[in-house]
């Protein structure tokens, strides 16, 4: 079965807070929508999960431990588990990503 999701449909902006929308949440794997006003913040953080975080759209700063990285839409960037991750969007750019995470064995 197929499990169609149209993420032109799915973001949305708030100007006060991240827009976040749990978009697959299954033992095998969990797709978040996460949607920035510039300079919105994901702050770094931890967690026992494989990581890849997909920029659909927009502009922004992706931290990976203690490495930086400037990216743009159509760039996936991938993390360990238990590794520091988040994002900010750059100044005058809206930002989404798609983050997809899946357990370790």
């Amino acid at each position: 079965m197929a499990e169609v999701l149209n993420l032109k449909e799915l973001i949305k902006f708030y100007p006060d807070k991240i827009s976040r929308e749990m978009l697959a949440d299954t033992p095998e794997m969990r797709v978040a929508l996460m949607c920035l006003e510039p300079g919105q913040e994901l702050k770094p953080h931890k967690a026992p999960l494989r990581l890849m975080m997909y920029c659909v759209e927009g502009r922004g700063v992706f931290t990976v431990g203690d490495e930086e990285i400037e990216a743009d839409e159509k760039t996936a960037i991938l993390c360990d588990p238990m590794v520091s991750h988040g994002f900010k969007a750059s100044k005058g750019e809206r930002l989404v990503v798609m983050a997809v995470v899946t357990p370790v064995e």
